[in-house]
């Protein structure tokens, strides 16, 4: 069992996101659903949390009402080997959101991700600082990240 737990709180849509991102993450599983019960507070027989995998990692979404609505205070971070995989998820995950700077975006469901190639820090802690800085210049004027001009960039003389 993993110890820590993203616990994603959604106004009234958790099933509908929780579908999605099983359908956008290849290695992706709905483990379990909880529904309200007479109990409520949620109308019975409906959603209250749904426990799922992406690549590995457990979420439970929770049906909680609209008062906690995300913030770009937490995001997560999609790690891509190259270009093909980066514009896959990006794709995917900004349709119906919106693209917002430097690799991230706001999904359909106010949820913040980072769509990063792993290239990305390797450029941006390299030992040559001039490189460094026009990896950094160049990822700043981009929204989805694209590997081949920021590795242009960085290696610009």
């Amino acid at each position: 069992m993993q110890q820590i737990t993203p616990f994603l709180w959604f106004n009234n849509n958790a099933e509908e996101a929780v579908n999605f991102y099983t359908s956008v993450f290849k290695d992706a599983k709905i483990l379990e659903t909880a529904r309200y019960g007479d109990a409520g507070p949620g109308p019975k027989g409906s959603v209250m949390t749904m426990k799922f995998r992406l690549n590995g990692l457990e979420f439970v979404a929770l049906n909680g009402g609209p008062n906690n609505p995300f913030t770009h205070a937490v995001s997560f971070v999609v790690n891509c080997k190259d270009q093909a995989e980066l514009d896959y998820y990006w794709d995917k995950l900004v349709e119906g959101g919106k693209p917002v700077q430097c690799g991230w975006l706001v999904d359909k469901f106010g949820l913040s991700w980072q769509i990063t190639p792993t290239i990305l820090p390797k450029l941006l802690t390299d030992k040559d600082p001039a490189k460094a800085k026009r990896a950094m210049e160049a990822m700043m004027k981009m929204v989805k990240i694209d590997i081949p001009k920021l590795e242009e960039a960085a290696n610009a003389k």
